[in-house]
Order: structure tokens, then sequence, then C-alpha cells
């Protein structure tokens, strides 16, 4: 595209020769004379007077430093993030409907949809216009999937489940698997039947090998702009508030709730039946056992250390509670101390 073309596609103020040709984006110390790249980081602005960049997108108070063509925004990482769909070269999923695709008689396909080897659309699923379904996707008896959404090589959609309109589903996830749901009869476990369904909205991106379970009675629900990272286990009955975006390798226990725009690093675990507000910052690898119901960043774990130090660290939390009762006979003396003193 040319430089002109992609400052107003985005909305930014170009300085520099908007005819020069941007074939790709690229990292700022590599990007070359064909290339764009972005400054968001004031810190970098020594990388930003040497790269060899054709433009660069950056703050007003950037532009002085760089020696190419500039777009000046307000938020230059936003700007790359709608460079980069620009000149997007990602190939389709699917192309047309593959010979060894079933659709079953029943199953409703909307227009340009596109089915990759393999796949198999059950009766009764709605398949809106648009639609990729990449190479051995499962979509159950009356799923339904919405508009413009894609699905990587290999996704499960189970019966029942609904899924929006342009979402990004990758490789391995499972949409609508059973929730952990058992009852204990004297040792033997006795399986529930997992009667509700997984509801996506619109808008989500889900990872590879990520597992969204069905509710057992009422529905698990994603709403609308959550994006959630590989290897995330949503148990049943979950509900993950709008705007909501969830780091590799989460878990959350059924019944749980997040609220709307919460940011949650990788690795955390999240009890069941807790409810988390709108606009909580979780850490990464935390565990949250309770609760939250104001806003704010949060933390648990601890940082790495070396061997000897955790070892000692291990060795001491073994006896936190022994100190504990110490602290507390000391602080009686202490204050029996202290009236004997001002007595």
């Amino acid at each position: 595209m040319l430089l002109k073309d992609i400052a107003e596609s985005i909305g930014a103020e170009l300085r520099g020769d908007g005819n020069l040709d941007i074939v790709k984006v690229a990292n700022l110390k590599t990007a070359t004379c064909n290339e764009l790249s972005f400054l968001s980081d004031p810190r970098y602005r020594d990388v930003l007077s040497q790269s060899q960049a054709g433009a660069v997108i950056l703050k007003e108070d950037d532009a002085v430093h760089a020696k190419c063509a500039v777009l000046v925004m307000a938020d230059p990482y936003v700007g790359f993030a709608r460079v980069a769909q620009l000149l997007d070269t990602t190939p389709a999923i699917a192309c047309g409907i593959a010979k060894t695709a079933v659709v079953e008689a029943g199953a409703v396909i909307g227009q340009n949809v596109s089915i990759g080897p393999n796949a198999y659309v059950a009766s009764g699923a709605v398949i809106g216009d648009d639609v990729q379904l990449g190479a051995n996707v499962v979509v159950g008896p009356n799923a339904k999937i919405g508009s413009g959404t894609k699905l990587y090589p290999n996704v499960s959609v189970y019966h029942d489940c609904l899924i929006g309109e342009h979402c990004l589903i990758q490789s391995g996830a499972v949409i609508g698997g059973d929730g952990f749901g058992y009852a204990n009869e004297r040792g033997k476990w006795i399986k529930i039947p997992q009667t509700g369904r997984a509801v996506i909205g619109n808008n989500v991106e889900i990872g590879a090998c990520t597992c969204i379970d069905r509710g057992a009675i009422d529905d698990t629900v994603i709403e609308d702009n959550v994006i959630i990272d590989n290897l995330c286990q949503v148990a049943h009955n979950v509900h993950i508030g709008y705007g909501t975006a969830v780091a590799g390798c989460t878990t959350f226990a059924g019944s749980c709730t997040i609220g709307k725009y919460c940011i949650i690093g990788g690795t955390s675990v999240f009890n069941g039946h807790i409810k988390i507000c709108d606009g909580v910052t979780i850490s990464g690898m935390c565990m949250v056992m309770r609760s939250i119901d104001k806003p704010g960043v949060y933390s648990s774990g601890i940082p790495a250390q070396t061997n000897k130090e955790w070892r000692l660290t291990a060795s001491r939390t073994l006896h936190i509670n022994d100190m504990y009762h110490k602290l507390t006979e000391l602080e009686k003396k202490v204050q029996e101390l202290s009236k004997k003193v001002t007595g």
C-alpha cells in the first residue's frame, strides 16, 4: 500500500513522502526502506534515530527523532496493529467446500462458506455467511456459527453451542465439551449430564487447545470482544465479561464470574463460585481463591529464587504458625511492660 493510503486508513497525520510503497510491517531495528514500524516507548528514541525503516508510526513528541517519513497518532501501537491487518498475508483457512467435507442433510450453510478437508457439519447446524471451517473441524448438531467466523483445523464445536460473528478460534480448541460434573455414591462416581451450552459472543478470539466447557444446567458464557490465549480451561457455567483478556494456561473453576475489561496474567487459577468485578488486573501465576469487589492490580505467588534461597524460604514457611504465636506472646509482653512503665 502507498503510505498516504495507510495514513488515511488509520487516521494518522502523514509527514513525508506519501507515495512510498509499503510492503510489510517490521521491527524498528531491522526494518528496511519499504517497511513500516512503530515507536510507542520514548526510551527507544535512540533506536528510532538509527532505524532504516521507510516510515514509522509514532507520537508527536517523538517525530523530531525520526529520519524517515512518519505517521503521527495518539496511540502508535494501535496504529501498528491496524496496519498489520491491512498488510496481513495470512492464507485463508479453507477455500470452497472440499470433496471430503461432510455436510449432513438439514444443516444450513450460508453464502461464501469455505469448508476444509474431512470437516463435518451435523444436521441442524447453522453456518453463517463467509465462515471458514478448517480441515477436520467438527460442528455438532444444532450448533450455530455467526457470519465471518473462522475456525482453524481440528476445532470441535459440540451440539447446541453458539458462536457469534467474526470470531477466531485456533486449532485444537474444544467448544462445549462436558463440564466436570459428578456425584459420588459411596466411592463410585456418577456422571451428571451437562445439559447447558457454551455461548460465545461476537469478535471473540480463542487460542489453540483451549477448552470452553458447556454448562451443567445453565450456559457457560463468553461475552463479546473477549480474547483468550492458548491452553486455557474454562469450566462449566463460567461467565467472562466484555473486553476481558486472558493469557495462556489460565484455569477457571466452575461457576466463577469474571467482570468486564479484566486483564488476567498467564497460569493464573480461579476458584469456583467466586466473582471478580470489572476492571481487575491479575498478575501472572496468581491463585485467586476469594471474590474481588474492587478494581485494581492483584498478585500472588513467589518470584523465582535460587534453589538454596527457595529451600530456606519453604522451610521457614512451614514454621510460620509457630512464629505467629511467638510474636503474639511478645506483643502481649511488650504491652504489659509499657503499662508498667507508663503507670
